[in-house]
């Protein structure tokens, strides 16, 4: 026998059959007015029970009927819109997750665009604007224990977090402003916020509550990637709540701790990232670390190894954080550890970005700074060990920023972990990386805020009356008896002397040969530097004279020591050696590309010699060098007043004419430069050819397949720009030839350096041999470069190779794209 129907389901029963059929407006009116009872809050409110039975059995039927009814008729039956207004409280004032959920699923519902579908998203919009996305999380934590009906809050989570998109996806065009992720995510946080005020309201009136809802949703939302919107707004709030507050302390902590572990990374990057400082952190994670081996793990091990994209304030809260509590301290030595096995990890410098370098670096001496020489005294020799090994790997490195990074780590750290010992010092020109890293090892007060983090006001110094003020007063009294008027020298005005010339007693070499004879033995050490200076002017100016005696003087100024401080000793010596190989490119190219294979060289003169060969090459394939090189002198120090050459007398009258002559209409008073061959064409082979042939061949003290891969490096580097000069010559085929043969057999090289010698190479042959040729006699070689290249833009570790790799495809791109058009159809 079926039981007996209850007096709610009869009169709802009824209500919906009425709203469903009749066309009266007041009938409706009055069948609505005598539903709104079951709300509680009228005149003549229904019994407790009566209410909690429509909420929990007939509401959703009711809101569906009157979404059913939406249309512009039946809202016109009654004037004045009072029909409408008492059919959006229906949604504004009853349970507000079963009113949200059927908005949601009608919305979704409905066919756009629409009369009900836009009527329906002005009503949400009104919805969230009301508050009643509170009332939505706040009824899921009033339940004590496990949720009564587990799928309705999945649903309920579902579509809260997913509002935006969801919506986005229903109205397309239509879609409104408030319904964006940008308005609606921090609409979220305010509404998480005001339903945590309502747990601690609850809590200090002895009622249990659950924010394991509240957890989801922001769990969810950063899951999402809505850390900055939602987080923007509930970290603020948060910090000013638990700011003296035990108990929003201890809310604030479950908070966290019922973050699913799937939502924990998102959550806990979003409140390192967004937290102003240690201090609030610790407010607002607690112990969690402690607790949740999830957290644990993402505190200590991936925001600090495996992501190293956040900045260093981020980095300085998160540590902070772990040293501000005794309980934690353990986890921070432990986290230092492991960074510095890390550091020291010869694999690590090879295959880790500087990027990621850099950032455990900053870590390393933030742990240091935080933690006390008891703490570092157990484990001293193996973090002493781990420092040796990184400093070892880091001053082996090709790249001049790792060797400074091991520089200034090893400097800081040795003196924190060995103090008694003596300190490491190295020299190495201070940027703003180091000086940044310098800072982080003396530890900061934390603060809540910036404000209070700022640089403190400086004292006034009341005690030392200004200059200018003493000046303008009254004079001060000398002490009588002194003879400070009649000895004072403050009078006298000093001589400038900025201007004076050191006198030379030797005189300047006026012929290359002198210049040779005294480089080589003489002991008279102001000779020898003058004709260190003279040399280049002299071999410009003296071009035949320099061919007899070029390649004896390549050899004594690769050589060359300097035996007196001389300025600029390098930069003198260079550019005359330069000039030798410039004036007889053939004899001298040959001396030295057979002197960098040979024994007995330091690799500074190695790299001196490839330093050498790619700046003649430079100068040799400039347009115009012939011209410029009549023009050329010596410094002025070098040269007597005798050699300046006045400005001819054409010269001074075509200024004058071109001053006094009025032009109505002119173009372009700047001639382009004047044609002429490139002088590196018939020499190029002599430059490049020698160099590429031993790099496999290993010497006693040189070996660049080895150890010597700094200048392996500069080599790739060093031919690359010689295929560049190259362009339009005759070798230029058998040279890209060549150096894709030696870029195929070094491309996966583990040095940074040599990597990206090897790619701009491959760039240097796009460029520089015709596309015609290219196709023609190097088809295969382009195919190999073009998977490689790929792979290397996509997973090489170091950001200016895959910079250098996706310039190369863009270059083959362009290259078949030139010569689409000229294939057959």
């Amino acid at each position: 026998m079926d039981p007996v129907p209850s007096s709610v389901r009869l009169t709802v029963r009824e209500a919906v059959h009425t709203l469903s059929s009749s066309e009266d407006g007041g009938c409706i009116f009055s069948t609505l007015g005598s539903l709104k009872r079951y709300f509680g809050g009228t005149e003549n409110p229904a019994l407790p029970g009566e209410q909690e039975e429509f909420a929990r059995v007939h509401f959703s039927a009711v809101l569906r009927c009157l979404v059913s009814k939406l249309n512009p008729d039946w809202l016109g039956l009654l004037p004045n819109g009072q029909l409408e207004e008492l059919w959006a409280s229906f949604f504004l004032e009853g349970p507000a997750d079963q009113a949200f959920l059927v908005l949601m699923e009608a919305l979704e519902d409905t066919a756009g665009p629409s009369f009900r579908l836009m009527k329906m998203a002005r009503l949400l919009a009104r919805f969230l604007k009301a508050g009643r996305m509170a009332a939505v999380m706040e009824g899921q934590c009033r339940q004590q224990a496990e949720p009564a009906f587990p799928r309705l809050q999945e649903a309920l989570l579902i579509k809260v977090v997913g509002l935006p998109d969801r919506l986005g996806n229903c109205l397309q065009q239509e879609n409104l402003a408030e319904f964006f992720p940008q308005s609606y995510f921090p609409l979220l946080g305010e509404e998480a916020v005001r339903v945590l005020q309502a747990v601690v309201d609850s809590l200090r009136g002895g009622l249990d509550c659950s924010v394991s809802f509240v957890s989801q949703v922001v769990g969810k939302a950063c899951v999402y990637g809505r850390q900055k919107e939602i987080l923007g707004v509930l970290v603020p709030r948060l910090t000013a709540l638990t700011q003296g507050s035990c108990l929003w302390q201890r809310v604030c902590w479950r908070l966290v701790e019922c973050v699913p572990d799937r939502a924990m990374e998102a959550v806990l990057t979003g409140l390192v990232e967004t937290a102003p400082g240690p201090q609030v952190l610790a407010r607002l994670l607690g112990n969690l670390v402690l607790k949740s081996k999830k957290a644990r793990f993402v505190m200590t091990q991936k925001l600090l190894f495996l992501q190293y994209r956040y900045p260093t304030p981020v980095l300085q809260s998160l540590l902070g954080y772990l040293a501000m509590d005794s309980q934690r301290r353990p986890l921070l030595v432990q986290a230092l550890k492991e960074l510095m096995e890390t550091w020291g990890s010869s694999s690590a410098v090879r295959h880790a970005p500087l990027a990621q370098q850099c950032y455990v670096s900053k870590a390393v001496l933030i742990c240091l700074a935080h933690l006390g020489d008891a703490e570092l005294q157990d484990s001293r020799d193996e973090l002493l060990a781990s420092l040796m090994a990184g400093v070892k790997c880091r001053l082996d490195s090709s790249l001049p920023a790792v060797r400074r990074l091991g520089m200034v780590v090893a400097e800081v750290a040795s003196a924190r972990i060995h103090p008694e010992g003596p300190p490491l010092k190295f020299q190495y020109e201070e940027d703003e990386l180091s000086c940044e890293m310098l800072a982080l090892a003396t530890p900061q007060p934390a603060a809540d805020s910036p404000s209070e983090a700022g640089s403190p006001v400086a004292p006034v110094a009341a005690e030392t009356p200004d200059k200018q003020t003493v000046e303008a007063g009254v004079p001060q009294v000398r002490p009588q008896g002194s003879d400070s008027e009649l000895d004072s020298d403050d009078e006298f005005v000093p001589y400038d002397m900025s201007g004076d010339q050191e006198l030379k007693s030797g005189k300047m070499p006026m012929y290359v040969r002198d210049c040779v004879e005294a480089l080589t033995t003489s002991e008279d050490w102001e000779r020898w530097e003058a004709a260190l200076r003279a040399l280049e002017g002299l071999v410009i100016r003296n071009p035949a004279a320099t061919r007899e005696v070029s390649v004896e003087l390549a050899q004594v100024l690769l050589h060359l020591e300097e035996k007196t401080s001389v300025a600029g000793f390098e930069g003198l010596r260079q550019r005359a050696l330069v000039a030798v190989t410039v004036t007889d490119p053939a004899r001298v190219a040959e001396y030295l590309t057979s002197q960098f294979y040979a024994i007995n060289y330091s690799l500074r003169q190695r790299m001196d010699i490839l330093d050498v060969l790619a700046l003649a090459a430079q100068e040799l394939s400039r347009p115009g060098r012939l011209g410029r090189t009549s023009q050329r002198g010596s410094p002025g120090s070098t040269c007597p007043p005798s050699c300046a050459v006045a400005p001819t007398w054409r010269a001074v009258v075509d200024e004058r004419i071109r001053r006094k002559t009025r032009r109505f209409s002119k173009g372009s008073s700047r001639q382009g430069p004047a044609g002429s061959p490139n002088e590196f064409n018939s020499v190029a082979g002599y430059f490049f050819f020698p160099l590429i042939q031993g790099f496999d061949r290993p010497l006693v003290t040189f070996d660049l397949l080895g150890d010597d891969q700094l200048v392996l490096g500069r080599l790739a580097h060093t031919l690359g720009a010689l295929m560049y000069l190259a362009v339009n010559t005759t070798v230029a085929v058998s040279m890209g030839k060549a150096l894709l043969e030696f870029v195929w057999a070094l491309r996966f090289h583990g040095d940074t350096y040599v990597r990206r010698g090897l790619l701009s190479a491959v760039s240097s042959v796009l460029l520089s041999v015709p596309a015609e040729r290219l196709l023609e006699d190097l088809p295969d070689e382009l195919l190999e470069a073009r998977s490689w290249l790929a792979d290397v833009a996509e997973k090489d570790p170091d950001e200016d190779c895959r910079m250098l790799a996706v310039k190369a495809l863009l270059l083959l791109e362009k290259l078949k794209d030139k010569l689409l058009p000229l294939s057959p159809p």
